[in-house]
């Protein structure tokens, strides 16, 4: 099943391999923390005018209490219906007025809110955003039909799409005992049930500075931001926080099989993925040989995947891999592919476990490594024109119990794996006892 690019992708992606480990720099960016324990990073990059402006929580769907699920996400909803300062809906069109954008987002390690806008604005959303970290206002006139929102969103984006509802089965049982399996946007059952005091206790539990990470990227300086940052965030008082304690994954022994049948499905489809190794703070090794096997088995029209199942004579019309490893607790490493009209899902199965025990058995070549590096490196340069994409790839991997050294030592860390690396990690990570196969298919109309 096709995914996004992860972050884990996205980092090898910014990482100038060419240059000599000692002088690769990633985003370069200056950091200091206010004393009431908010982390603050700027990027400085002054080709255009503009600024992206991200507070980023170390909260996120898998730190909800149990019968909560989608707490997170739908507090962030919430935080855009105002404060005695700024009435509800009247955030955004602020920004809007002023010539920004802004949006939030929720994952299961973290949610973040952000604000692209003008150099010259920097200081108004700063003070919009932290009016709001303390200062939420929540009734029920205001809860209850924001709560039908996410009904609605959740209606749209996951049950009415046939792929998205066999992403979220196959999650359901990929962890046995970790909350990655629950949904971020959660369970339907339980959405209908959150409430107004739900919401302010997740509030009051998670938001608070010393919980939060201010990422400023753009037309800035450091010391400006400084100044900023504690004239606005400074003053808010920072919170006792628990620690962010989660059940932990027992070996998983067997593998798992999800299969699904749905009228709207108009060609079926094939995928797996397995727990894999997350990154984890100052450590080298396998998550950065899982990138590279990632790019391997489903780079481009010569990867091993491509090769062999989508050109020529192969049984797939599409086919990839992908590896996300920016989590604070697992990863997860994919496969998919789409058959050819024609074609069983079990030849297709079939082929595809034919490329993972080759690399496994036989490993990979110095040319395939040679190649993946090259593509990782060729799509630095594209990647790093993005002011947003450094305050997301920042973010998410603070908010996963990263380092910024962490993300800055990318280059070298990606450019010491070594073909050995790679098989290991296919070895160890593709086993079947830790995997889950989803399977859609169309279903006969009776």
């Amino acid at each position: 099943m096709p995914r996004l690019p992860s972050l884990c992708l996205t980092l090898a992606l910014l990482a100038s391999l060419s240059l000599p480990a000692a002088e690769a720099r990633v985003f370069d960016p200056k950091t200091f923390t206010l004393a009431n324990g908010m982390e603050v990073v700027v990027v400085e990059d002054h080709r255009a005018p503009v600024v992206t402006h991200m507070v980023w929580y170390r909260v996120g769907a898998a730190d909800e209490p149990p019968l909560k699920s989608g707490i997170a996400h739908f507090l962030e909803h919430l935080m855009f219906k105002g404060t005695p300062e700024i009435p509800p809906g009247e955030f955004s069109r602020i920004v809007a007025r002023n010539g920004g954008r802004d949006n939030a987002f929720t994952a299961q390690d973290y949610t973040g809110y952000f604000q692209d806008v003008a150099r010259d604005r920097l200081e108004l959303v700063m003070r919009m955003e932290a009016d709001r970290m303390v200062n939420l206002v929540l009734t029920d006139e205001l809860v209850l039909p924001e709560r039908q929102v996410v009904l609605e969103e959740r209606s749209q984006r996951t049950d009415n799409n046939p792929r998205a509802l066999l992403g979220e089965q196959m999650q359901a049982v990929q962890f046995l005992a970790h909350p990655y399996r629950i949904p971020v946007i959660g369970w339907e059952h339980e959405i209908r049930q959150l409430t107004r005091q739900d919401a302010l206790e997740f509030y009051r539990r998670h938001y608070a500075p010393n919980n939060a990470i201010l990422i400023v990227a753009g037309d800035v300086k450091a010391d400006e931001v400084r100044q900023l940052a504690e004239q606005h965030y400074g003053p808010i008082p920072r919170r006792e926080i628990a620690p962010r304690l989660r059940p932990q994954e027992p070996p998983q022994l067997a593998p798992r099989r999800v299969s699904m049948e749905d009228q709207r499905v108009r060609e079926p489809s094939w995928s797996r993925s397995y727990v894999a190794p997350a990154q984890k703070a100052g450590e080298a090794g396998m998550p950065y040989a899982l990138t590279v096997l990632a790019e391997i088995l489903g780079g481009g029209r010569t990867s091993r995947i491509q090769r062999a199942l989508v050109l020529g004579d192969g049984p797939a019309s599409s086919a990839g891999a992908w590896y996300d490893g920016t989590a604070l607790d697992y990863g997860r490493f994919g496969l998919y592919a789409t058959p050819k009209n024609g074609v069983g899902i079990e030849k297709l199965e079939a082929a595809m476990e034919r490329v993972i025990a080759e690399i496994q058995r036989d490993g990979v070549t110095d040319a395939e490594l040679a190649r993946a590096k090259a593509g990782l490196e060729a799509a630095a340069i594209y990647a790093r024109d993005s002011m947003s994409n450094a305050a997301r790839t920042l973010g998410a991997a603070l908010t996963s119990g990263l380092t910024v050294a962490d993300v800055e030592a990318w280059p070298e860390r990606i450019a010491a794996v070594t073909r050995e690396d790679v098989q290991a990690a296919a070895r160890e990570v593709l086993d079947l006892r830790r995997s889950v196969t989803g399977i859609l298919l169309p279903k006969v109309r009776s």
